[in-house]
């Protein structure tokens, strides 16, 4: 099944006949102001001494004194900071102007390449953590929190209306909702492959999206290293966000046994990666593209699964997306000396967002 044209999704019913009810200027406030009364409390975490060892010997090599400052940065979790993206099927004026007078501001500008009109993302300079909205049978949400770092791999997707799209591993919806809210593809394929992580993209994607058009999003639990095989050249785009070595929650485990077995097992990592990305590759139509994106410091994991698809691949060349970079540079940090296909986004004190690594190829057409 195929989602309807753009023109159709434009002409949806009234928010109130989905389900959703507008805020009152005064309670979306009252919400922002909860947020000083909570933050403090929530993030009283236990540093993994074991993880930290790993990552102190690891990234000192590879990145030197710059591993110092986004470690201050990991380490603290009360500078965290996080995005506010606007469900535009749950609008609310009151809760946008709400925003703003708390010191909020657009997170993306108008000089990226690719910034749809219908996608808006507030964030300030200062920590804090706004209030959670619960799932609601019927009832969607107005926002989606998040790091605003995990925004770029969907922004450097540029999707484009009608076009159909993979999300490889698209647990725990995130991003699947940020691509909802850029465009309305043909088809949207939302593939994850643990169970009970697919029922949390579902019931995350309920929470954004009204009926019937969710009845037209294909949800799937299939291995991701098989849909290239299962589904030849179906796709115009693929995002594969690829499981990995999240080092903002590792830094925070708290049994010690499951830390060892992660740290034991992340040399495998990138060869599930690569796997992942070939069978995306394999999706992709010729002329189509991916990003690849993943939430770890890690050059195993980031420019080494890329250089190596890059070696193995003649039809797949790389793509500049430096001029993104440019564009969000005042909001986000960046390691330098990248190639201009890949970005890898630093944490720091006041852009406290990343871990995240993105990169974008093509596939070429064949002649």
């Amino acid at each position: 099944m195929r989602f309807p044209r753009a023109a159709a999704w434009v002409l949806l019913p009234p928010l109130q006949r989905a389900g959703v009810a507008f805020t009152p200027r005064r309670a979306a406030a009252g919400a922002l102001e909860e947020l000083g009364n909570k933050t403090e409390g929530k993030h009283q975490k236990q540093i993994c001494q074991i993880v930290l060892d790993h990552f102190e010997k690891q990234y000192t090599t590879e990145l030197g004194d710059t591993w110092t400052r986004i470690r201050d940065v990991l380490m603290h979790p009360w500078c965290w900071q996080y995005a506010i993206l606007l469900n535009k099927f749950s609008q609310s004026a009151e809760l946008e102007s709400a925003l703003r007078v708390k010191g909020y501001h657009p997170a993306f500008q108008e000089s990226l390449p690719y910034l749809p009109s219908s996608f808006r993302c507030y964030i300030r300079r200062t920590h804090g953590r706004f209030p959670a909205q619960k799932h609601q049978a019927g009832k969607l949400k107005e926002y989606f929190l998040l790091n605003a770092a995990s925004l770029l791999p969907v922004l450097a997707l540029e999707v484009k209306d009608g076009e159909d799209v993979l999300d490889l591993c698209a647990a725990p919806g995130g991003k699947s909702v940020a691509v909802l809210q850029c465009a309305y593809p043909g088809q949207f394929h939302l593939n994850e492959s643990d169970v009970l992580r697919s029922r949390w993209l579902k019931q995350t994607i309920e929470s954004f999206i009204p009926y019937p058009f969710i009845n037209l999003i294909m949800f799937s639990t299939l291995d991701g290293r098989q849909i290239g095989d299962l589904k030849p050249e179906l796709y115009d785009k693929v995002l594969v966000d690829a499981p990995c070595s999240n080092d903002r929650s590792w830094l925070f485990s708290s049994d010690i046994q499951q830390a060892t077995l992660r740290l034991r097992q992340r040399k495998e990592l990138s060869s599930l990666q690569f796997q992942l990305l070939r069978s995306a590759i394999r999706a992709l139509r010729p002329g189509g593209s991916l990003v690849y994106s993943t939430c770890t410091l890690s050059k195993a994991e980031n420019s080494d699964v890329i250089n190596l698809i890059l070696n193995s691949f003649t039809n797949v060349t790389p793509v500049d997306i430096s001029g993104m970079a440019k564009a969000v540079s005042w909001e986000f940090a960046f390691l330098g000396g990248m190639q201009q296909h890949e970005l890898l986004v630093l944490p720091e004190y006041g852009r406290a967002w990343g871990p995240m690594y993105i990169a974008k190829l093509k596939k070429m057409k064949t002649i």
